[in-house]
């Protein structure tokens, strides 16, 4: 199966993608996409950002095992790509290293960004002090709530967080309002989106930019098995996570890939953010991909008790891979993803994410149907951010 042919044209992946923009954000948009084409090819630009990656982040991220998992589950072994042990504790490192060197080399004097659980502003904030760029962040007041430990470190790496209090108060009018004060200075500012989303080149830059976890991750887990993984699942919001782990994997067919979407408290409108599952094409944010949306075409409320996959819209090459069938997309309830964030915490140790646990969640169900088969989960972020929101609301049972 062809993966790939969506990148003939640019932009485009399949029907989706592309730029959606007022008039005035086109030569911006069109500026980016070539200052960017150029970096990826220049030696200088990319060993500078692997050596961050190196000496930075702490790359490569091991694979590790989670043999008491395994046995608890009763299934097949079950393996973690850590990329929570990344610096600033997540994925999003990968990217915001990138977007930052990147809005250095175009002179831009201000980073800016939203952010759903906190971990793309934390990791924003971190490669701006690093870099020397001023950097604002626009996060939903509901977020700013659950996820204040994020809040702190924003504010203590010198970012202002600024909180979105209208509509939903969550990731989507974060999104709206950052982009509402990007249009006031374009020319100086640069919006370092924080996914696979947003109008062309974003989708496809920030999946190279994190690309190197597939990579890292193919070659691992070859060297530690002698083989391919059989399954490779990863949590899907917008989706960068996963894109970057099944761009490793893309090309090999015989290599089941899995999306986990939250379906939250169920499906009814405004009680879940099951974009692929339930969603049809549309247009949001400037990109066109599948989009939860009323019969007019205005998104609709989404929820999910993980802050980063709360979002109507996913990554356009996301819709693409669903449409020809090379990834399978899935969901995992609220009460399924705090269950299997006490059961990696209990039996290895490691505190997951609540967007992570989504996949951990799946993969326990996926591994006890499937006892021969080996599974790769993307572990694509720590919990530490969650703790105070997960004992609060659901302590009482696990306590």
């Amino acid at each position: 199966m062809e993966t790939r042919q969506a990148n003939a044209v640019k932009g485009y992946f399949g029907e989706y993608g592309g730029a959606y923009l007022p008039p005035e954000l086109i030569p911006v948009m069109e500026e980016i996409a070539d200052e960017y084409e150029t970096l990826r090819r220049t030696p200088t630009f990319m060993e500078e950002l692997q050596e961050y990656y190196t000496h930075y982040v702490g790359r490569p991220s091991p694979i590790y095992y989670a043999g008491n998992l395994t046995e608890q589950i009763g299934g097949g072994p079950v393996y973690l790509k850590r990329e929570d042990l990344n610096h600033t504790g997540a994925h999003k490192i990968n990217h915001c290293l990138g977007e930052a060197l990147l809005a250095k080399h175009m002179g831009k004097m201000k980073l800016i960004a939203e952010t759903g659980a906190g971990q793309h502003g934390v990791a924003l904030a971190t490669a701006a002090a690093l870099v020397g760029i001023e950097c604002d962040i626009y996060m939903g007041q509901i977020d700013i709530e659950k996820e204040h430990p994020n809040v702190s470190r924003m504010k203590i790496l010198g970012a202002r967080v600024i909180p979105v209090t209208t509509n939903t108060k969550s990731l989507k009018d974060a999104v709206d309002a950052a982009f509402e004060a990007y249009l006031q200075d374009p020319v100086n500012q640069f919006y370092a989106i924080g996914s696979v989303v947003g109008p062309h080149p974003f989708p496809t830059m920030v999946r190279d930019f994190q690309s190197i976890v597939g990579r890292e991750a193919r070659s691992q887990f070859i060297q530690m098995t002698g083989r391919l993984p059989d399954h490779v699942l990863a949590c899907v919001g917008g989706g960068s996570n996963a894109i970057g782990l099944f761009s490793g994997f893309l090309e090999d067919n015989e290599v089941s890939l899995h999306g986990v979407e939250p379906s939250g408290k169920g499906f009814k409108d405004g009680e879940h953010a099951a974009t692929l599952t339930k969603g049809t094409p549309g247009i949001l944010h400037g990109f066109r991909s599948y989009l939860l949306q009323d019969k007019s075409g205005q998104p609709l409320p989404v929820y999910s008790v993980a802050s980063g996959l709360d979002y109507p819209g996913v990554g356009p090459e996301h819709s693409y891979l669903k449409d020809i069938g090379r990834v399978k997309y899935t969901t995992i309830s609220d009460e399924e993803a705090i269950k299997a964030f006490f059961a990696l915490s209990r039996t290895e140790g490691i505190i997951p994410a609540i967007e992570s646990a989504h996949a951990v969640a799946f993969a326990m169900k996926l591994a006890k149907e499937n006892t021969e088969k080996t599974l790769l989960i993307n572990l694509s972020g720590r919990g530490d951010k969650d703790v105070d929101f997960v004992l609060r609301h659901y302590g009482k049972g696990y306590l």
